[in-house]
C-alpha cells in the first residue's frame, strides 16, 4: 500500500512539472502550488515512515515553499 501512496505522491509533482513544462499551467498558480504541496507532503510523511533522511530533507523543503508560496497566491486573490 506505501507503493501506491508513493506512487500517488510522486504523480500529483510530476503533473504539475509536466503542465508547467508543456505550458499549460503557471508556476505561480494555486493548483499547481497544491499539487506539489500535497504530492510533496504525502511523500515526506513516508520518507518519514521509513527514516529516510535526505528525502525526509527534501520533500518537507519542497512542502514548505509550496504552502508559503500557496498562501501567497490566496492572500493576492484574497486581498
Amino acid at each position: 500500500m506505501d507503493q501506491v501512496v508513493q506512487i500517488v505522491g510522486a504523480l500529483l509533482i510530476l503533473v504539475a512539472f509536466g503542465a508547467v513544462q508543456f505550458e499549460r499551467m503557471r508556476p505561480d498558480s494555486r493548483l499547481y502550488l497544491g499539487l506539489n504541496l500535497v504530492g510533496s507532503a504525502i511523500l515526506a510523511v513516508l520518507a518519514v515512515a521509513g527514516a529516510q533522511w535526505g528525502f525526509v530533507l527534501l520533500e518537507s523543503v519542497w512542502a514548505i515553499v509550496s504552502a508559503w508560496g500557496l498562501g501567497k497566491a490566496l492572500l493576492q486573490t484574497t486581498g
